[in-house]
């Protein structure tokens, strides 16, 4: 994938660098495929916002992704590389010989014409799916699943990449893309390659109005608010004892920057390291 710049003849225009869409094929989605995509706003059931900074945006449909890849040792197609507005990686449309289509994420370097299938004997290719205990180690993959049979959870957005490091009997190690190691089990489905469209995390939009197409909306820093509306509030100019500047908390007053994860969790045993911080990484 390549980006676009443009000439700064507007001040939107500045610093903006797009998606070229080389690799897209076909411009328009296969129907059958599609379903309608209902917006909530942040709302739940209730109406309240529970999610803020949603709203608005262009309207979607949602495209039916298969992330379990159930039909096994059967050889399909790529017909196309598409746009999906609902996720960072590209889709691809494949079609099986009985003529049943179905869409599958792009992994980088798939082209039009290639032949993608799933099972134990499948080819060790961009876009097939094997079991963990077929594949070889050093591996580079994606759409991995942690239960068999639930369909691919980790590494589906664009660029993403998991590194099948060893096994231990019944039981792979792979390497997220956090950092993290991670038993999983062999029957576990997981599709060769690296997500396509890697260049998505150097896009820069250069204007709020295209941000608004996605369907977010404004967020305002709690400084800049009153004692009422948020902790972070009130305080005369940038206060740094009244008001604006104590310690970062959320709108509902619970202090920012604490570790959020379950203390005792499940699956706690089966993480053989936990992910680094950024700040011990460099």
């Amino acid at each position: 994938m390549a980006l676009k710049s443009y000439r700064p003849i507007t001040p939107s225009n500045r610093y903006k660098l797009l998606p070229a869409f080389d690799e897209i094929t076909a411009s328009k989605p296969e129907k059958s495929l599609c379903r309608p995509l209902k917006k909530s706003g942040g709302r739940n059931n209730r109406g309240r916002i529970t999610c803020r900074h949603r709203g608005g945006g262009h309207k979607r449909k949602y495209r039916l992704v298969d992330f379990k890849r159930n039909r096994r040792d059967e050889v399909a197609k790529v017909l196309t590389i598409e746009y999906d507005p609902n996720r960072t990686a590209r889709i691809a449309l494949i079609e099986y010989g009985d003529g049943q289509r179905s869409y599958i994420i792009a992994p980088k370097g798939l082209q039009v014409g290639a032949e993608v299938s799933s099972g134990e004997k499948a080819a060790v290719k961009p876009g097939c799916a094997l079991p963990l205990s077929a594949i070889p180690t050093g591996t580079t993959i994606h759409n991995v699943e942690l239960v068999p049979g639930k369909g691919g959870q980790v590494a589906r957005s664009a660029g993403q990449g998991c590194m099948l490091s060893n096994r231990e009997g019944v039981y792979a190690l792979v390497k997220l893309p956090s950092g993290e190691i991670r038993k999983i089990h062999t029957r576990c489905y997981a599709s060769i390659g690296t997500v396509g469209n890697g260049d998505h995390m150097n896009v820069v939009s250069a204007k709020a109005g295209r941000t608004r197409w996605q369907g977010i909306r404004p967020t305002v820093r709690g400084m800049c608010m009153n004692p009422v509306d948020h902790p972070n509030g009130g305080g005369e100019g940038k206060s740094k004892s009244g008001g604006g500047r104590q310690h970062l908390k959320s709108p509902w007053g619970h202090v920012k920057g604490q570790k959020t994860r379950q203390k005792f969790k499940a699956s706690d045993a089966f993480i053989v390291e936990r992910r680094q911080d950024k700040k011990k990484r460099r």
